[in-house]
């Protein structure tokens, strides 16, 4: 074979090569087609936006009071299909702060990829569970003045919705509605024997989340604010005073209305 000939043969060989290759990446595996979730947080009292620091309210006891400020977390969002497979959406972050006083705090962008598709259930932790609620976790406010103190069990509070009320005696009097981790007495105010977790599952059924390919969709999530006060237990700032975080029976009542307190929007 003469000098030309080889030369010939490397070439086709070459162009063989890049064709072959060429095949190959039109026939790659196509990627599944996925969307993803946003929420945004919406605070209401009897249907309307609250009208903050506003002496206007009357709960289901009676008691006439004000809310000046809200701030929780939730975590672990999961969404559920109709056949009954779920996705915890977790990726990046898993516990998100909200606070009616910050804005950008009602918007949480869920990075997770979704597959497409019809889902009929969002679920959520309002609150941190016991493994995630670690003590100094956050370090930066506004997120670390949630911090619940360590004799009363650690980590951090899962609710503050602070306000007023007019009192027994037509005083106004401030309430701190905090929801945390509880503790059980042996002689109160000290000898803690044991500790309650009181965070809870919020189950929103019978709802169509619809994911489409490369599209956000957003979810209004709503706090209906009465809701606390009033179902299935009908909560009295009188009876329980000012103060709940050392009073698991309080928390308890709250937790069991916390159930009732949210709502949804497809925006």
């Amino acid at each position: 074979m003469n000098q030309n000939s080889k030369y010939l043969l490397l070439i086709i060989l070459i162009s063989a090569m890049f064709f072959i290759t060429s095949c190959g990446d039109d026939t790659a595996e196509p990627t599944n087609p996925s969307g993803k979730l946003s929420l945004e947080f919406h605070h209401k009292l009897n249907g309307q936006y609250i009208i903050f620091d506003s002496l206007m309210y009357i709960n289901e006891a009676g008691n006439h009071y004000l809310v000046n400020e809200i701030q929780y977390f939730i975590s672990d969002v999961t969404i559920h299909k109709n056949d009954g497979s779920a996705m915890l959406l977790d990726a990046w972050e898993d516990i998100h702060y909200v606070d009616s006083d910050i804005g950008e705090t009602s918007a949480y962008s869920l990075a997770d990829d979704i597959g497409i598709g019809d889902y009929g259930k969002l679920s959520f932790t309002f609150g941190i569970n016991e493994v995630k609620n670690q003590t100094l976790m956050f370090v930066n406010p506004p997120k670390s003045y949630m911090f619940w103190p360590e004799l009363l069990g650690g980590g951090y509070h899962y609710l503050k919705l602070n306000g007023k009320w007019i009192n027994n005696l037509e005083q106004v009097s401030p309430y701190n509605f905090h929801l945390g981790i509880g503790q059980i007495y042996y002689h109160f105010p000290d000898s803690i024997t044991g500790y309650v977790q009181n965070y809870f599952t919020v189950e929103m059924p019978e709802m169509l989340i619809e994911i489409k390919e490369n599209e956000t969709t957003t979810l209004q999530i709503v706090m209906n604010v009465e809701n606390w006060f009033k179902s299935p237990n009908v909560y009295d700032h009188n009876q329980w005073g000012g103060d709940i975080m050392q009073k698991q029976d309080a928390m308890r009542l709250a937790v069991e209305n916390g159930h009732n307190v949210f709502s949804y929007n497809t925006k």
